[in-house]
């Protein structure tokens, strides 16, 4: 099991990473102006909540992978000794962005809900997701059949 709880982790971050890629692919064209991870952690820091910090962007980052190997380790230990398919993953990665986005994120006023934000970040969050999840379930598949090998 703690091999199965440690590759959902390490799954969760090789996914974050993806998600990643989609979401600077997005800030490069245009969308999204804010990583939402580095909004995130700027409302954690000291100081006011919406102004620039220095090491907000590292914060972000690293608490980004973090929150993303901690939910593929949630997923691995729900899905303990099944092979999970991509379309979970797909689902799983979205389920993730409407309870961030659409609620504890804007709860807190980081950053406004899905429906009022702005045009182009809710369909880049939403891709980066979809990746997230698909990645997290390919690794964490791959990394469990290795294992058992």
């Amino acid at each position: 099991m703690v091999r199965e709880l440690t590759n959902g982790a390490v799954g969760g971050a090789l996914a974050t990473a993806a998600m990643s890629a989609v979401m600077l692919a997005g800030s490069r064209v245009g969308l999204m102006p804010d990583q939402p991870p580095k909004r995130i952690a700027r409302a954690f820091l000291p100081g006011r909540k919406h102004r620039p910090k220095p090491g907000e962007g590292v914060l972000g980052a690293v608490t980004h992978v973090g929150f993303g190997a901690a939910c593929g380790t949630l997923l691995a230990l729900v899905c303990r000794r099944r092979r999970p398919p991509a379309l979970l993953g797909v689902g799983y990665g979205l389920a993730i962005w409407l309870v961030s986005y659409q609620g504890w994120v804007p709860w807190m006023g980081i950053l406004p809900p899905i429906s009022a934000d702005r045009p182009g970040r809710p369909v880049v969050m939403a891709a980066g997701h979809v990746v997230y999840g698909a990645v997290l379930v390919l690794a964490v598949n791959h990394l469990n059949d290795a294992a058992r090998t």
